[in-house]
């Protein structure tokens, strides 16, 4: 269920969806992963059982991500075409250069969709889930990630969906939303 949404002059359309990221129709998703992409729990031990143990084999090959990066993989039986793997920080009070880490692990995402010519792509809370990170800070800064991005490139992205399963996460992303749009 979109909760919210807004078209920028880029053309860019961002929208705030209630619901499964493993259902998303997109060209990838992106999974919230950690650094050694083991998908146990979570946003990615989700996508594995609905996508199937193909993407934990192919995230076996890769093997290893820094914080803050991002590879992609083959969707298996999922909607979308691809996974895009993003590590994003564990939260450590805010001293340990989680902001940074995190639009890093959004700006390697998007990179790797913007190699791929990717039209969509469907984003969840990066780091807030078991890795601790405050959602408010977490929306604003994969929302300006977003919207920097595709201001600054000529992008084939045409939908950024921040796609989160609970009510709570989507009223802040929605939140985050009005108040960056206000900005600019």
């Amino acid at each position: 269920m979109i909760v919210a949404e807004k078209t920028f002059p880029s053309g860019l359309t961002i929208q705030i969806v209630q619901g499964d990221i493993t259902g998303e129709n997109v060209d990838a998703i992106v999974n919230a992963a950690n650094e050694r992409l083991q998908h146990g729990g979570g946003v990615a031990g989700a996508i594995v059982r609905r996508g199937g143990s193909v993407i934990q084999e192919e995230s076996n090959r890769i093997g290893h991500v820094p914080t803050g990066g991002a590879v992609m993989t083959g969707a298996g039986a999922l909607p979308a075409r691809f996974v895009i793997h993003a590590v994003g920080p564990v939260w450590h009070g805010g001293s340990a250069n989680e902001e940074e880490l995190l639009d890093s692990a959004v700006r390697s995402a998007l990179e790797l969709a913007e190699a791929h010519q990717f039209a969509s792509i469907a984003i969840p809370a990066i780091s807030s889930g078991i890795f601790g990170f405050p959602k408010a800070r977490c929306a604003r800064i994969i929302l300006s990630a977003i919207l920097n991005f595709a201001s600054s490139h000529a992008t084939s992205l045409r939908l950024a969906r921040c796609t989160n399963i609970d009510n709570e996460t989507c009223d802040i992303f929605s939140q985050a939303l009005q108040s960056i749009t206000q900005q600019r």
